[in-house]
């Protein structure tokens, strides 16, 4: 071929890779580009495609999100009592005392579940604590049976003399609530294990398939994981991811959307390691 025609056809392509990149430089700019596009060019790499010279790229499909729990503006935080130990809002804590101290439960019932020491409980709490079982089992294919429910003043004397016999007072007082001070007296406390039992009341049971669940859903039916791994100087008891406490929908619901975990925090009540 002569000069003339390779001087011809180098401006051709010239032209055509000017006019090529100026168009893609327009693609990048317009977010319109297909294809690859080069870390130096400032764009992010996307996965090239196939499509027709003339049909435009099509629209990404949007992951579906499960909407955040909306919090209740002007939620009541006087709708129910602190102080009632029959109200499911009570809050029973190191420096605050069922009253009566020896406070017992009027509707205390079994629910058609699996037990490793056979207590009783509110009959809400119990309703409540049917359907979340139910779902574990439904929604992940997951058992569980209750450990420990509701505890009279005298049985939890007996506990926690136990675990100071054991351990001397100064520890007993991290794990084991002294009597008139624990939830279980209430009989809106339980205390879950897995089936088959893997690290049954211990902190391990919140790595567990049972565990996890329970963490994140136990919300939906009136529960909230009442010590916290993170609240121990709020809640004054070191991390138990077996013990759950119904407070009923609307408050697990309303803790759940404005991202409290504790009840003293929620309610601007004292707690703490000291009774």
């Amino acid at each position: 071929m002569s000069q003339g025609g390779d001087r011809a056809k180098r401006s051709r392509a010239t032209r055509a890779a000017l006019v090529g990149g100026t168009l893609l430089a327009a693609l990048v700019l317009s977010g319109c580009a297909t294809g690859p596009v080069s870390a130096a060019a400032g764009g992010h790499r996307h996965t090239p495609h196939r499509s027709s010279p003339t049909s435009r790229p099509p629209r990404p499909t949007p992951t579906p999100s499960i909407p955040a729990t909306p919090a209740v503006v002007g939620f009541d935080k006087a709708a129910q009592s602190t102080v009632d130990p029959a109200s499911t809002w009570v809050v029973v804590n190191k420096p605050r005392a069922l009253d009566p101290i020896t406070y017992v439960p009027a509707d205390l019932t079994y629910p058609d579940v699996r037990y490793v020491n056979h207590q009783p409980m509110r009959q809400e709490t119990a309703a409540a604590l049917v359907a979340m079982f139910q779902a574990g089992k439904a929604e992940a294919g997951l058992d569980f049976s209750v450990q420990s429910a509701y505890r009279s003043f005298e049985s939890q004397t007996g506990v926690y003399d136990d675990d100071v016999a054991r351990n001397g007072q100064a520890y007993a007082d991290t794990d084991t609530a002294r009597p008139g001070h624990s939830e279980h007296q209430t009989g809106l406390a339980v205390d879950i294990s897995a089936v088959p039992a893997q690290c049954s009341l211990d902190a391990c049971f919140g790595e567990t398939p049972q565990g996890r669940w329970l963490a994140a859903n136990a919300w939906r039916f009136g529960f909230i994981l009442r010590y916290p791994a993170d609240k121990v100087a709020v809640t004054g008891f070191t991390f138990e991811p077996w013990h759950f406490r119904y407070i009923g929908t609307p408050l697990a619901a309303q803790l759940h959307a404005t991202g409290v975990t504790t009840l003293e925090e929620f309610f601007a009540i004292p707690g703490g390691p000291s009774y």
